[in-house]
């Protein structure tokens, strides 16, 4: 997932110093991908409906969706190297589909073997993955780099990458008996009392979340390319994004440690101010310690976030949670895909990059704001009742 996902922003300077594209063209290229991770989203989201359309059709194992997933990822990374600018939409649009399938259906079969277990609060090492990637792509990139290679030849490289590590997980995805679930009756009595009652829950908690896809997403694209307008000249350009890739790793295995009993809004809540200061620490402070500090600050709370939503959904729609993580997922892209085209107008109407870059960040920050302030509204009017401890 980090390779699938997010490859595309360390070679991103390489592909700009190869003049394969331009600061414009990169901001479409990157919303292909996003457009396509949250159409796959949506696919997740609509699936017990189309297999109640198709009612014929046999329901296929998690597993199986996510290995189909892993090999398309690797061949739609290797196929960017293709020096064939007018396929590379397409080629990222897909890869963006195969990403939000398989990042939906392993955070389900995953989250619901660890709950089977008696260990939930495991499931936030899962999401230390994409920042190990993240931290690999980064220091490959930053080595090409140095090397004077091309960037389809990074490419290439990680298109490689992503079949050795598909490889590594593949018999752990063998087998498993979490299938896809068909549409369910829709409930009747207190039951139906108490969804309606969430559904206004579960609308905030989506569009919060796709607040968070649009915060981070600018930063996540561009991050390398802001650096060196900020600090021409710098040894340090690249290690920005694997710092970023660290606080990623650190943060999902800090999730673990948090007790489960607290209200996931609040932390959510915590989550946005942290990404929302670390933005303003980039802005406030263009140096090599102020862009360091703001890398790790909006990279602990990156997948953390993901973790507690999920956890979130699960407890709001337990029967069908894999359904509505699709759905948060499907806004979480729609968020992402809303961040490069603002660059790209602004960088049209803009003197110059780093004018453009500086606004776009302050609005990219006001939104994370705004979602931490929708998760203090939540947890406010909607308190949640757990039972007492009885180690207390």
């Amino acid at each position: 997932m980090g390779i699938g996902r997010f490859a595309f922003t360390p070679l991103l300077p390489m592909m700009l110093h190869d003049g394969v594209v331009d600061l414009r063209t990169a901001s479409w290229l990157a919303s292909a991908n996003y457009f396509g991770y949250m159409l796959g989203a949506l696919l997740c989201t609509l699936q017990p409906w189309l297999w109640a359309r198709f009612g014929r059709l046999p329901l296929p194992a998690f597993s199986s969706l996510v290995r189909a997933g892993l090999l398309a990822t690797g061949v739609l990374t290797l196929a960017m190297a293709w020096p064939w600018a007018p396929a590379w939409p397409a080629l990222r649009f897909a890869a963006g589909v195969t990403s939000a399938v398989v990042f939906v259906y392993t955070s389900g079969w995953c989250l619901s073997r660890l709950s089977r277990l008696g260990v939930p609060e495991l499931g936030g090492v899962i999401y230390a993955g994409p920042g190990a990637g993240i931290v690999v792509s980064g220091l490959f990139a930053s080595g090409m780099v140095a090397w004077g290679w091309t960037a389809a030849t990074g490419w290439l490289i990680f298109g490689v990458l992503a079949f050795v590590l598909a490889a590594s997980v593949w018999r752990t995805l063998r087998g498993g008996d979490e299938r896809l679930s068909r549409l369910a009756p829709a409930p009747a009595g207190p039951a139906a009392t108490r969804s309606a009652q969430r559904r206004g829950e579960m609308a905030l908690l989506t569009l919060a979340y796709g607040l968070a896809g649009f915060g981070y997403i600018i930063t996540a694209t561009f991050l390398p390319v802001i650096a060196r307008g900020a600090l021409p000249g710098s040894a340090w350009l690249d290690m920005f994004w694997p710092i970023f890739g660290l606080g990623v790793m650190a943060g999902a295995l800090l999730a673990t440690r948090i007790s489960p009993r607290i209200d996931f809004r609040l932390l959510l809540l915590g989550c946005y101010l942290t990404q929302a200061f670390g933005i303003a620490t980039g802005l406030l402070s263009p140096s090599l310690a102020g862009f360091a500090l703001g890398s790790l600050l909006l990279g602990l709370p990156f997948t953390a976030i993901t973790f507690f939503a999920m956890q979130e959904v699960r407890r709001l729609r337990p029967a069908t949670a894999a359904s509505f993580m699709g759905l948060l997922t499907a806004t979480y892209g729609i968020g992402q895909i809303l961040g490069p085209p603002l660059v790209a107008l602004l960088l049209r109407r803009s003197q110059n990059p780093g004018q453009a870059f500086t606004l776009a960040l302050e609005i990219a920050a006001a939104a994370l704001l705004a979602g931490a302030a929708l998760y203090g509204w939540l947890a406010r009017a909607h308190p949640v009742l757990r039972a007492p401890d009885p180690l207390k």
